[in-house]
């Protein structure tokens, strides 16, 4: 769960699998605590430090953040926040343990970014240019493309994704299989999550996740998607472009949604259309979800972070950056999984 909720309350959604309070809170009509003024960089080199509106052309330019250097080939680190979370969410305040994006950037190179329409942690909305929503896993592809391509980043690369960015990372694996080295998923939705629900059981969760009328009034330009439009997305990409084997950690919440579904029902803060053991779905599927998602990576590591919820990074940064350092040392070997062989 992330650290603190708005003080107005609304509602929550069944967010990349597992509850979440509500991180989508009223948004200022310029960017608050969390934004400043937008400013346009010129293409940064792999070493330089920088956050900074990136000019990606279009009349577009987007929020990136970049520290470290990638030496002797180690791979840069994209993280890629999930729906609707803007790049604080890899060095939250209040997160326990280490700020995993300091972290891994004392290591390496790590790069984050704002998707349009993402929000921070305090509600400030996204500082990148706003685009028609809902958006894609290839709409974010396409975007970090593009922040590569004006920042002249090299491969290759790890990604850390969480959520909903997972698809994000599934895509962007598929078109750049060679320089896609490793990933690290973190209690992502996923296309096996779809195929572990009955048709009924799906049929309550997209209503339960997509945005509420008082969130799209409050941020119009507020990120969202269709999501088996997404989720075909990804089914495509790798039925073209199978993933390869590479190092693989797969991070699942230990939280468990039994009891909280209940609770967040009488509280209000979910439509009432959900049933009230909906938790019992959502941990069987999520569960059986991320295990299916491991075993398409012979090798991978599957880790539950117990008492971690949907935000693993907040929650317990430490598990995070053990599962990024892993995979990284697992590239610098040579080899495709984790725990060797």
């Amino acid at each position: 769960m992330p650290p603190t909720r708005p003080a107005r309350r609304r509602p929550v959604a069944l967010l990349g699998v597992v509850l979440s309070a509500a991180l989508v809170s009223a948004a200022c009509s310029s960017p608050g605590g969390g934004a400043s003024s937008p400013t346009t960089t010129t293409p940064a080199k792999n070493t330089a430090t920088i956050a900074e509106n990136v000019d990606i052309g279009g009349g577009r330019t987007i929020y990136v953040e970049c520290r470290g250097e990638a030496k002797d080939g180690t791979p840069t680190v994209l993280l890629m926040s999930g729906s609707g979370t803007a790049s604080d969410l890899w060095h939250a305040p209040g997160q326990k343990g280490p700020d995993v994006y300091d972290t891994i950037g004392g290591q390496t190179r790590v790069c984050a970014m704002d998707r349009p329409g993402v929000q921070y942690l305090d509600g400030s909305p996204s500082r990148s240019t706003p685009v028609a929503q809902p958006t894609d896993p290839q709409n974010g592809a396409d975007d970090w493309d593009a922040v590569i391509d004006a920042l002249g980043m090299q491969g290759p690369y790890v990604i850390a994704a969480h959520s909903f960015a997972g698809n994000i990372a599934r895509v962007f694996a598929a078109e750049h299989s060679d320089q896609v080295k490793g990933i690290v998923f973190v209690d992502v939705l996923s296309p096996e999550l779809r195929a572990s629900m009955t048709p009924a059981e799906w049929g309550i969760w997209v209503p339960a996740n997509n945005r509420t009328a008082e969130q799209l009034a409050a941020y119009p330009d507020l990120e969202r998607q269709d999501f088996d439009r997404s989720l075909d997305q990804v089914e495509a990409a790798e039925a073209k472009v199978p993933p390869s084997p590479k190092p693989v950690v797969v991070l699942q919440a230990g939280v468990k949604f039994d009891v909280l579904v209940p609770k967040y029902l009488d509280e209000g803060l979910l439509p009432p259309s959900v049933p009230r053991d909906f938790g019992q779905v959502i941990d069987r599927t999520n569960a059986e979800a991320q295990t299916r998602l491991a075993a398409a990576y012979p090798g991978s590591q599957h880790i539950t972070a117990a008492g971690a919820g949907h935000n693993i990074m907040i929650d317990d940064g430490p598990v995070v950056i053990q599962a990024i350092e892993d995979v990284l040392a697992a590239v610098e070997a040579g080899r495709t999984t984790v725990s060797g062989g």
